[in-house]
């Protein structure tokens, strides 16, 4: 699988999982996704744990932690690259947001930000020393796309237009549902639907990550066998074939099977 070397500021570049148990979080995506890990010490942080695929010693896919607070969802946190945490974070705090951790050196790696849209979904950002972020996407087991579920679309395509520069772009992709793709300089970078009185009350608006699959139905089977509880079932739109789950521990991810072009 090609590694990716560099992650083009304004897009997706690492994915981070709080869980309450990631004992249980390692086996989960370990059988679904194929993945491996090790623990990465940094000084004045907590041990981290690293995904990795093909491998201990396989390129990185993703990151976890353990949940600092008992009363936080468990969830994934999407980051994304930039070329300046400061100047982000000035742009985070006109546009309404919040910041939850100021710009911050992790060692030698890199710099990140985490804050908080106006509707209170959290994102992060890194800036890179050392370190560019997932050193595999696009491929079978990794991140192919992230997607922003919101109940005021037009607060957030204020917002993320702002402190990215991206543009909004409606598409109708999931039956009479518009879907919002936000592009930078022509390219597809991220995606937001709409959460409307379908969805239940108490779920959060978040950021969620899809990971390429090859067979959407099968993977989605699988995760149910591994303690996983479906959210939306497999089902057609222009990209491929998609789904999403919740993992045993309570964060939502999707699942892709892209179409063959």
């Amino acid at each position: 699988m090609p590694e990716v070397t560099r992650h083009e500021p304004g897009t997706a570049c690492w994915l981070d999982l709080a869980s309450p148990d990631p004992e249980t979080s390692k086996a989960f995506y370990g059988e679904l996704l194929g993945w491996h890990s090790y623990t990465l010490s940094v000084d004045k942080l907590d041990d981290y744990e690293m995904f990795t695929l093909g491998g201990v010693d396989g390129p990185t896919v993703a990151g976890m932690q353990t949940l600092a607070d008992e009363t936080q969802p468990p969830s994934w946190t999407c980051y994304f690259r930039v070329t300046d945490v400061t100047d982000v974070a000035r742009r985070v705090l006109a546009a309404g947001g919040r910041e939850l951790v100021a710009p911050l050196d992790i060692a030698h790696l890199g710099r990140i930000g985490m804050y908080l849209d106006p509707q209170g979904t959290d994102f992060a950002v890194w800036e890179p020393y050392e370190v560019e972020g997932a050193q595999v996407v696009g491929e079978p087991s990794a991140m192919c796309w992230v997607e922003l579920a919101s109940r005021e679309v037009e607060k957030s395509r204020r917002f993320y237009g702002e402190v990215f520069g991206w543009r909004a772009v409606d598409r109708h992709y999931y039956r009479h549902f518009v879907y919002t793709n936000w592009k930078i300089d022509g390219w597809s970078v991220a995606g937001m639907v709409h959460m409307d009185e379908t969805w239940p009350d108490e779920w959060p608006g978040d950021w969620i990550p899809y990971f390429q699959v090859a067979d959407c139905d099968a993977v989605v089977a699988r995760s149910v066998e591994l303690g996983a509880s479906v959210v939306i079932q497999p089902d057609d739109i222009d990209p491929g074939r998609f789904g999403v789950v919740m993992d045993p521990t309570g964060a939502r991810l999707g699942l892709l099977a892209p179409r063959a072009r």
